[in-house]
C-alpha cells in the first residue's frame, strides 16, 4: 500500500467489523469498495438485530478497556454528526454470584480511562433496583456509562455515511479468488462479475470459515444464540429504559439483559454458547429447552415479571476464537488479504475502535498485536473454543 498511489480496498461484510472498516479506509485516503451479501444489520449476520450492549468492564486485558473508552466517543460523534441516537447510557449493573475477579480487575484500568464503576452493597443495590431480587448474589458493580446501542440501525447508518464520503457499496455474496504467488488475484461476485483490487478485507462474521476453509475452517466456530423479548406489565415503567440499566450476571448461570425500548419488552439472554450453527440456512425459531431457560432466570430475578409472555424472540449467533480475541490479521498466503472477524459475542461495541485499527494496519502494513494474530488460530484445536470475556454482547 506505499506505491503512492490511491490504494482500491474491497472490504467483504458491512457489519460492525466491515462497515466500520471501510469507512476509515476512506478517510484514510483509500478507494473502498463494500460488499455484503443481505445488506448492511441483515438478519443472518452477527451484527443484525435491535441492540446490542456497551460496557467497559474487561478484566485486565488495557487494549479492550482502552478500545472501548475510544468507541464511546466514535458511537457518541458518529450518532451526532448523523442525527441518530445510536447509544443509550442507561448504565450496567453487574451481579456475580461468588468469583467478582473479573471486575475487581478492571477496575484500575477503567480509571486510566476515566470510566467511573461502583461497587454497591446489596442493601444499596436492593434500594437503587428494587425490581430486582439479589437472593444469590455476592456483589455488585454499578457502571455508570454503559448501554446499549442501536445495533441494525447502526450498521446501516455506517454504511450510508460510507457512501455518502464517497465509497461503493453493493449487495452481492462474494466468493475468494485464486492466490497465485503471494496474492489473491480477484472476488467473483454473485452477479456474475469480478473485482480486482490491492487489497481486500474480509470481515464477514461466521461466513470466514467457510470462505477460507484451509486457512480457518471450524477454528472460528460459529454457535446459535437465543434472544427473548418478554412483555412488562401495562402502565408498569420499572422495566423501561430509564428505571432500569442493562445488567449482567455472571455465576453458575451467564444472563444477561437490556431494559424495554422502542416499545419491544425486556430483552434477556443466555451467553452460554449454544450449538454449532450455519447462519446462511440455519433455521431462527427459538427452542422450548431455551426458552424455559430464560423464564426461570426472569421469574427467580425480576419477580413481577414471573408470569410475562413472550412478545418477541430472535435467533443470532457468535463467531467464537479459540480464545476469545479477534482475528486482526494477514492471511498467511496472501499478503493483500486480511482478516476481521471472531467476534465471539462481543465484538460489536468495539466496532468503530475495531475498524481504525484494521485500515491503519491494512494502508500501513503493520504488524498486528499477538493477540489479534493469525498464528494462534493456526495452532489452535480446530473446534475448540475457551473464551476468558464471558462473551457478553
Amino acid at each position: 500500500m506505499s506505491t503512492g498511489k490511491k490504494p482500491h480496498i474491497a472490504v467483504v461484510g458491512a457489519g460492525a467489523f466491515g462497515g466500520w472498516t471501510a469507512l476509515w479506509l476512506l478517510r484514510g485516503g483509500a478507494r473502498v469498495t463494500l460488499l455484503d451479501a443481505w445488506g448492511a444489520g441483515n438478519s443472518r449476520s452477527s451484527s443484525g438485530g435491535e441492540t446490542r450492549v456497551i460496557r467497559g468492564l474487561y478484566g485486565p486485558d488495557r487494549i479492550y478497556t482502552e478500545w472501548v473508552a475510544r468507541s464511546f466517543e466514535l458511537w457518541q460523534e458518529a450518532g451526532a454528526g448523523w442525527g441518530l441516537r445510536l447509544y443509550r447510557p442507561t448504565g450496567a449493573l453487574w451481579m456475580f454470584q461468588a468469583d467478582d475477579s473479573y471486575a475487581r480487575s478492571s477496575l484500575p484500568l477503567l480509571r486510566e480511562v476515566s470510566l467511573a464503576v461502583a461497587e454497591l452493597s446489596l442493601k444499596e443495590a436492593g434500594r437503587r433496583f428494587p425490581q430486582i431480587d439479589f437472593d444469590g448474589i455476592g456483589s455488585v458493580f454499578f457502571e455508570e456509562r454503559a448501554g446499549y446501542l442501536a445495533a441494525r440501525r447502526a450498521c446501516q447508518a455506517v454504511a450510508a455515511a460510507f457512501v455518502e464520503e464517497g465509497g461503493e457499496y453493493r449487495e452481492l455474496a462474494v466468493q475468494p479468488g485464486p492466490i497465485r504467488g503471494d496474492a489473491m488475484e480477484g472476488l467473483q461476485l454473485s452477479d456474475g462479475t469480478s473485482l480486482t483490487a490491492d487489497g481486500y478485507v474480509f470481515a464477514c462474521g461466521p461466513w470466514l470459515g467457510q470462505l477460507f476453509p484451509e486457512a480457518i475452517g471450524d477454528r472460528i466456530l460459529c454457535t446459535r444464540q437465543e434472544v427473548y423479548y418478554f412483555g412488562t406489565p401495562a402502565g408498569d415503567a420499572r422495566f423501561r429504559e430509564g428505571a432500569l440499566p442493562i445488567w449482567l450476571e455472571l455465576g453458575e448461570h451467564r444472563f444477561y439483559g437490556i431494559p424495554g425500548n422502542e416499545s419491544r419488552g425486556i430483552k434477556v439472554a443466555d451467553d452460554v454458547h449454544g450449538h454449532e450453527f450455519d447462519p446462511t440456512s440455519g433455521e431462527r425459531t427459538v427452542t422450548a429447552v431455551r426458552l424455559a431457560d430464560a423464564r426461570r432466570y426472569l421469574g427467580r430475578r425480576f419477580p413481577a415479571l414471573r408470569h410475562a409472555p413472550l412478545v418477541e424472540a430472535r435467533v443470532c449467533q457468535y463467531e467464537n476464537s479459540p480464545d476469545g480475541h479477534f482475528l486482526l490479521d494477514r492471511h498467511p498466503q496472501a499478503g493483500n488479504v486480511w482478516f476481521a472477524g471472531g467476534g465471539s459475542g462481543h465484538g460489536f461495541k468495539l466496532g468503530p475502535a475495531v475498524g481504525q485499527y484494521v485500515a491503519e494496519l491494512v494502508l500501513t502494513g503493520g504488524e498486528p498485536f499477538p493477540q489479534f494474530a493469525y498464528a494462534r488460530i493456526a495452532t489452535a484445536p480446530p473446534g475448540r473454543h475457551l473464551s476468558q470475556f464471558g462473551d457478553l454482547s
